[in-house]
């Protein structure tokens, strides 16, 4: 199987079903938003990460991908599960960390920054989701909760890449 058609070379794809949209519609600017975040912590996990970081990376990933088959019109396979283990990780993280009284710049070393980055992308792709809620038949609230925690751990684990890593977090300076 080649893996070019040429089909989508007049600006159009397929949606599950058969349907062809342009590849500006609200439903394949989410699944590709969602796949820009897969993308970004799979290059992240290739860095220089501490273990327990790591660790928490894949299943996300494979999350991530779950969400973009349901984004397509697949079945939902996320569970309120994933929410409510993110809120832990973000707690658990967050209580190595100092407090947080100021805004800081991305950055902190490539570990923190590419967390940072993956968590940028992350808040892109949920305005997506929102923007095809508009028009989707199907709920996507667990979907807007999941990559609304989703972008809070990424902040959280970007914070503690760089605090592990030595790095120096940069206050804004108003």
């Amino acid at each position: 199987m080649k893996i070019y058609t040429k089909s989508g070379d007049g600006g159009v794809t397929g949606r599950l079903g058969g349907e062809r949209v342009l590849k500006c519609h609200p439903q394949i600017e989410a699944c590709g938003a969602v796949d820009e975040v897969n993308c970004q912590l799979g290059w992240a996990a290739t860095l220089d990460l501490p273990h327990r970081v790591q660790g928490v990376l894949r299943p996300i990933q494979h999350e991530l991908f779950a969400l973009g088959a349901q984004l397509a019109g697949g079945e939902a396979t996320l569970s309120a599960d994933s929410v409510s283990r993110m809120e832990r990780e973000i707690d658990e993280f967050s209580a190595t960390l100092p407090p947080l009284t100021q805004f800081i710049l991305p950055g902190g070393g490539p570990g923190a920054a590419a967390l940072h980055l993956a968590r940028a992308t992350c808040r892109r792709a949920e305005r997506r989701v929102v923007a095809w809620t508009e028009q989707s038949p199907q709920s996507l609230n667990l979907a807007l909760a999941y990559l609304n925690r989703l972008g809070d751990l990424l902040f959280v684990l970007a914070r503690t890449v760089c605090h592990e890593s030595g790095g120096e977090e940069i206050v804004w300076q108003k």
